[in-house]
């Protein structure tokens, strides 16, 4: 088994850490300053800090470097892993200033798999290029979205025409102006079988009955750096049929290929995290002194800084083997270690974090440093894209089954 990085990436990667050292830890005040003065909050995308340090990245390759093939940076998953952990020590603006930034990320997978040559030439290219924006909308507000049959917005068609009617909820970006697409998850035929009946479309943000109902707060921030979550209403909304991504009845199945991908660089960035949270924890705790010794030499300190080191080591390398497993053997054959980092990353990135706000002392909770914002953000990890609850109930099912064929795999090499 090799764990040395490859000379292409240990070489993006050399690169990459130049360039945050340079552009990107220098430049996160400015960022925040010019997105406190902008005439609009919602669109971060427009800063000028970040058009100047995107420009930078283009120039040194460092573009689009999580889709694979032509259209990106033609790393595998595993390549890519230690270049999204080092982005997500800057979460605001390490994902972006790459382009690299949920949830476009996952949209222009979706387009690049199954979009058709006019879809990928009007949505595709632009968002390539950081033009603009999109957001997905998939979870509803009167339904549990954990289970994506649920979805019952509806997609009807009308002659040459798509009609939208329903309501979506926790839709990512879709509060930044520039996020001029969406791509809708809704039932095109109820009375199909059960994972049949959902469809995706491609819907404009300027059509007619496209309405933004509210923005949603996440603990309280309102995380306009990532253009907000929103509440949508579509209705009778009308699309050309050629707005269909893919065929009718698919949706499920698209969205499943869309979730593979996007957890994992989920769980990438959050490593950088947990990276940085543990060393500002150490910066912190070797600077402060408390009861006439400093707060390093505290045996519960030094407990938390050693736990958070073997919990992250840990996590890495799950995540490592599911990218190697996906590039090798495919997104289904390492379903279950995607479930596996669904489920441990957020927990262990938020004791992490939880252990690094309590170092801090109350400072932790303010925004003189990113470690509540970074809680808040990794809370939200164990909801999207599938609460931990229904990953650990497959995941449970999975191993049931596993064991038993084992047994009777042993009962039969007996008789």
């Amino acid at each position: 088994m090799e764990f040395a990085l490859d000379a292409k990436t240990e070489d993006c990667r050399e690169t990459l850490l130049t360039f945050m050292d340079t552009h990107v830890y220098p430049n996160e005040t400015r960022f925040h300053e010019e997105l406190s003065a902008a005439e609009d909050r919602w669109a971060w995308d427009t800063l000028p800090v970040l058009k100047e340090i995107r420009a930078v990245a283009r120039d040194l390759g460092l573009w689009n470097l999580f889709l694979p093939g032509d259209h990106g940076g033609g790393l595998t998953n595993l390549q890519y892993a230690p270049l999204a952990e080092i982005t997500g020590r800057s979460m605001h603006l390490g994902p972006a200033a790459l382009n690299c930034s949920a949830p476009d990320t996952g949209n222009m997978e979706v387009l690049s798999l199954f979009g058709t040559a006019a879809q990928k030439e009007q949505w595709l290219q632009p968002l390539l290029n950081a033009e603009i924006r999109s957001s997905f909308a998939m979870t509803e507000p009167a339904v549990p979205s954990s289970d994506a049959t649920n979805v019952c917005t509806e997609i009807r068609r009308d002659g040459d025409e798509y009609v939208i009617s329903g309501s979506k909820w926790w839709i990512t970006g879709a509060m930044n102006p520039n996020a001029k697409i969406f791509i809708v998850m809704g039932k095109t035929d109820p009375t199909a079988d059960r994972h049949q009946q959902q469809s995706m479309i491609l819907v404009e943000r300027d059509r007619p009955g496209v309405g933004v109902a509210r923005h949603l707060d996440v603990l309280g921030f309102d995380d306009h750096q990532h253009g907000g979550h929103a509440e949508l209403k579509f209705h009778d909304v009308r699309v050309p049929a050629s707005n269909l991504i893919g065929e009718e009845g698919k949706g499920f199945a698209i969205a499943q290929a869309r979730l593979g991908p996007g957890r994992i660089h989920h769980c990438m960035r959050m490593i950088g995290i947990a990276e940085r949270a543990i060393e500002l924890m150490c910066e912190r705790v070797d600077g402060r002194t408390a009861f006439g010794k400093p707060l390093a030499d505290q045996g519960v300190i030094r407990t938390w800084i050693a736990e958070s080191r073997v919990r992250v080591e840990q996590l890495r390398l799950l995540v490592l083997k599911t990218a190697w497993l996906m590039d090798t053997q495919g997104n289904r054959a390492a379903h279950t270690e995607i479930q596996s980092i669904k489920i441990a990353t957020p927990r262990t990135v938020e004791w992490i974090l939880d252990k690094a706000i309590q170092a801090h002392g109350a400072g932790g909770l303010s925004q003189d440093f990113p470690l509540s914002y970074d809680f808040a953000s990794v809370r939200t990890m164990r909801f999207a894209d599938g609460p931990d609850e229904v990953h650990l109930n497959t995941l449970g099912r999975a191993e049931l089954r596993r064991q038993a064929e084992r047994r009777e795999g042993v009962r039969r090499g007996r008789g």
